[in-house]
Parts: C-alpha cells; sequence; structure tokens
C-alpha cells in the first residue's frame, strides 16, 4: 500500500474487499484494535453522489444495534479519502463457506437461520432497510452469521431514489416488488433472507443461475427451488416467499417461529 498505509488514525495492514466503489481494510486502531475500514476508490473522492451515499451508509448502520450486525465505529465523509470505520468481524461470507464446505444442515442450519431474522429484525427496529440480504453480505463463524454491508441500506421512511428498470441489490436474491421498481419495505428484506436462507440450506441460489432475465422472470412467477429443505423450513421459506409483501410475516416472527421447542433461545 506504499504511503496509503495510514488512514486518518488508523493503520491499514491487509485488503480484505473490493466493490466498485469502494475497498475495505482489514486496519488497526490507536489501541491495537482489528477494525474494518471502508474507502471510496479515488475516482470516486470528487463525486458528491458516492458522497452521498456513504453518508447514508454510516447514518443508517449508526441506528443498529444488534449482537448480529457489524457495529459502525468512526467515519470520516468530507475528509480528503472519504471512509467509514466498522466492527472487524472475522469467519467467511456465506457463499464462499457454503461453496467450500456444503450447505447448512439441521440444527446448525435453524440457527444460522433464527440468527439472521434477529440481526433483521434489529435493523428494522432501528427504522432501517438492508436492501442487499445475500450471502455475500452474511459472515458466518461457526453457525453465528453478522450481517454487513449497508451500502444501499435507507432509513425506512426515507426517499428512495430506484427508478423503474432499475435493479438496485443482488438480483438473485430481489423480492419481486423491488424488480417491478416498487419501494422497498421490510418484507422486501425478509424475502432476501429467505432467499439466502435457501441458498444456506442447498448451495444453490432459490430461484436459479443463468440470466437476468430468466432469474427475474423465476422471481415474478414465485417458481422457488426448495428441493433438498427440509421441513418445517421449507414451509417457512414458502411463507416468505409469498408474491404479496403484506402476506409475508415479519423478521421477528420467523425468529419465533425458529425458535427450539420449549421455548428456550438459541444461546448467542
Amino acid at each position: 500500500m506504499g504511503k496509503h498505509r495510514r488512514l486518518g488514525g488508523y493503520r491499514l495492514l491487509d485488503e480484505i474487499g473490493r466493490g466498485s466503489t469502494a475497498v475495505v481494510y482489514l486496519a488497526m486502531d490507536a489501541h491495537g484494535r482489528e477494525v474494518a475500514v471502508k474507502e471510496l476508490i479515488p475516482e470516486l473522492t470528487g463525486v458528491q453522489e458516492a458522497i452521498d451515499r456513504l453518508a447514508r451508509e454510516m447514518r443508517a448502520q449508526a441506528r443498529v444495534r444488534s449482537a448480529y450486525v457489524a457495529r459502525l465505529l468512526d467515519g470520516a465523509i468530507t475528509a480528503e479519502r472519504p471512509h467509514v470505520v466498522m466492527q472487524y468481524v472475522p469467519g467467511c461470507p456465506l457463499r464462499d463457506l457454503v461453496s467450500a464446505y456444503g450447505p447448512l444442515r439441521g440444527d446448525r442450519l435453524a440457527r444460522f437461520a433464527r440468527r439472521l431474522a434477529l440481526a433483521l429484525g434489529d435493523v428494522h427496529d432501528a427504522g432501517v432497510l438492508h436492501r442487499d440480504v445475500s450471502p455475500h453480505n452474511v459472515i458466518v463463524l461457526g453457525d453465528r452469521p453478522t450481517l454487513i454491508d449497508f451500502g444501499i441500506a435507507h432509513e425506512s421512511g426515507a426517499e428512495q431514489l430506484t427508478r423503474r428498470g432499475m435493479v438496485v441489490g443482488t438480483p438473485a436474491y430481489l423480492a419481486p416488488e423491488l424488480i417491478e421498481g416498487e419501494r422497498a419495505g421490510t418484507a422486501s428484506d425478509v424475502f432476501s433472507w429467505a432467499s439466502t436462507v435457501a441458498y444456506a440450506a442447498t448451495g444453490r441460489p432459490p430461484f436459479g443461475r443463468g440470466s437476468l432475465h430468466g432469474v427475474c422472470f423465476r422471481i415474478l412467477r414465485g417458481q422457488a427451488d426448495l428441493d433438498g429443505v427440509p421441513e418445517p423450513m421449507a414451509g417457512l421459506l414458502r411463507a416468505a416467499f409469498r408474491r404479496d409483501p403484506a402476506r409475508r410475516p415479519c423478521a421477528r416472527w420467523f425468529a419465533g417461529a425458529l425458535a427450539p421447542a420449549g421455548g428456550g433461545a438459541v444461546a448467542a
């Protein structure tokens, strides 16, 4: 990294992620603690739209308090190198974990699904929509998921700038109303939760792979592939995949439905 080995009060140790708008580094703070630093790529540091999006991400993530969501720690939107600082979450993205070791099974799958529903419930209780729940935005350590990346999150009452025909999020995990250009809501996140849990259970995106057109067609037609998902999990996912967002239960309902028999809480 040469001359860029420091950013603000943080020492950058290694690049751990890169997207079209930002780079994420493993870094160390002044007290020797590991953190994750997300910095806009140099080409976007003067682009107001990119800076505004980073500011929205920071505001949204600052509102959420959850054992299953990465915490916002710091940020400097107006700095020469705009960045946000988040809790570093050890583990492996769900996408990579399932690809390397196969689907989650049995009680491990149930604990994963419940904890991810709890994460989403905490996000929604904070008045935030995540809008990109998918296997690459869930870090797993053991069977403990942590939801990351609020890059396209919104406060639930905020104006949404999505235009008809403009898909925002990971298409294979999007709710049908978003594909049709409607407003995102908590039920849209619930649909994406179910798609992510289905992937964890089978190792396959529930609406298939291939062309964007084909995937979106299957989502709009409700053609979810749940082959291999055990009951009662499959029944819960079918409820979350209901075409009408108003008929999908909320994230807290799913967390309750996935609680162990007898009402005991899943250990944190």
